[in-house]
């Protein structure tokens, strides 16, 4: 049974990264795996938290948020309700940690990096994909900081690239890069956070059906890396430009 798209089973969404999408900010971009659309914003600001100074450490953590519209139906900004949900701390921090597991935090200094990625459009992947585009205005806000002298030239704060896609298992079969339909329809839906050189920082997987087996997960391993590897070189593309 073929995709609802068309795609073959290990195949990612169409991938754009478009950076510099906001003058003001020190690293921006925005990501579009297929119609998830998600802008992160990378804020380069001299100084630690209270907790990491005189440390010589830098500190990078991240905030995600969705628009009011970005799904079928309207949903009630957090922050006039005055309450963060479960799942849009869950998903900032998944984010803080993929990120700050390529960071040297010595080599970072005592500066701080937030990343905000705030979902435009969702259609299945937005976690993935705010990672995914994190990284990329990371880096840039990390060569905006070494030209300012904030950040020593010689210096390599980032020691590799991160990148990461949805997985799952519909009809038996395991597939990459999961659309809103499929996402809802997965017998078993996973998250696997990858760095530049393939090994994992994070994976996040449940069997909302049936339980699957050590062959079954070692495919969505290998399938979700394979597909990783690929971000990752779209990522250095989109940097080069």
């Amino acid at each position: 049974m073929s995709r609802a798209d068309g795609r073959a089973n290990d195949q990612l969404r169409p991938i754009k990264f478009t950076r510099n999408w906001l003058n003001n900010a020190e690293g921006s971009v925005l990501v579009e795996f297929g119609n998830t659309r998600v802008l992160c914003v990378a804020s380069f600001t001299p100084g630690v938290p209270r907790w990491l100074v005189g440390k010589g450490e830098g500190w990078v953590t991240s905030e995600y948020a969705m628009l009011p519209r970005a799904t079928h139906t309207r949903s009630d900004r957090e922050s006039v309700k005055g309450k963060l949900g479960g799942r849009t701390q869950e998903i900032s921090r998944l984010v803080g940690r993929s990120l700050r597991g390529i960071v040297d935090m010595k080599a970072l200094g005592e500066n701080t990096i937030v990343i905000d990625c705030d979902v435009l459009q969702a259609d299945g992947g937005t976690r993935t994909a705010a990672i995914t585009g994190a990284y990329v205005a990371l880096a840039d806000a990390i060569t905006w900081a070494q030209s300012k002298g904030h950040i020593a030239a010689g210096s390599k704060p980032l020691t590799q690239s991160v990148a990461a896609v949805s997985v799952g298992i519909i009809n038996g079969k395991p597939v990459l890069d999961l659309c809103y339909e499929e996402d809802v329809s997965a017998q078993t839906d996973m998250n696997i956070v990858c760095t530049g050189d393939g090994n994992f920082i994070e994976v996040q997987g449940t069997a909302e059906g049936e339980p699957f087996d050590r062959a079954l997960l070692n495919q969505l391993l290998d399938i979700g890396a394979a597909g990783c590897a690929e971000l990752t070189k779209l990522q250095v593309s989109a940097l080069a430009k």
